[in-house]
């Protein structure tokens, strides 16, 4: 386990809840986003706003944190490459187990299986909020519904000029017979 820095801003302490069972606080909170939050072509920018409106309840095995994150979205469209902006909204439900809970497996043993644990009274929000981020997000954004993209052979934006074609090539090999159905020829 890495030392969590209390000072961070998407870690959380829950030193407040006492380990009681049903004890619990709502959280409200604005923090600038990580470095690589999305996918390739769609994310949020790093250090940008992410708004959070949390609720952390403590159960009999740790700590439940659940709530939304909202955060403005920056990227370009799959097919036609403009760029794009939105805004996403994530509900959040993650359980994070108490770190003296181990019940005699391997320390190592949580890499594999995804448990989150606490470090202390200390909860970090930042995978958390990845793994939702990325899960919500489009696997290929557009720009619109019905975007057409780019034309194959120049690259020209095909919303700009819904008429754009190309004539089809003539293979030269044939291109001597097209002269013969040429009517204004002699």
């Amino acid at each position: 386990m890495r030392n969590l820095d209390p000072r961070a801003p998407l870690v959380l302490d829950t030193r407040e809840l006492g380990r009681r069972p049903g004890s619990q606080r709502t959280v409200t909170l604005t923090a600038e986003a990580p470095a690589e939050l999305g996918i390739e072509i769609l994310g949020v920018a790093e250090g940008s706003p992410v708004e959070f409106d949390l609720r952390l309840e403590a159960v009999m095995e740790g700590v439940l944190v659940s709530g939304t994150a909202a955060a403005d979205l920056e990227g370009e469209c799959a097919r036609c490459l403009e760029p794009i902006e939105d805004a996403i909204t994530i509900d959040l439900q993650e359980l994070f187990l108490y770190d003296d809970t181990r019940d005699g497996t391997d320390p190592g043993a949580d890499e594999e299986t995804d448990v989150r644990r606490t470090e202390g009274d200390l909860i970090d929000l930042e995978p958390v909020l990845r793994d939702a981020v990325v899960l919500a997000l489009p696997f290929q954004p557009l720009c619109q519904e019905d975007c057409p993209g780019l034309c194959a052979e120049c690259g020209a934006r095909l919303a700009d000029d819904p008429e754009h074609h190309h004539d089809e090539p003539v293979d030269p090999r044939w291109a001597a017979l097209q002269d013969l159905n040429d009517p204004d020829e002699d």
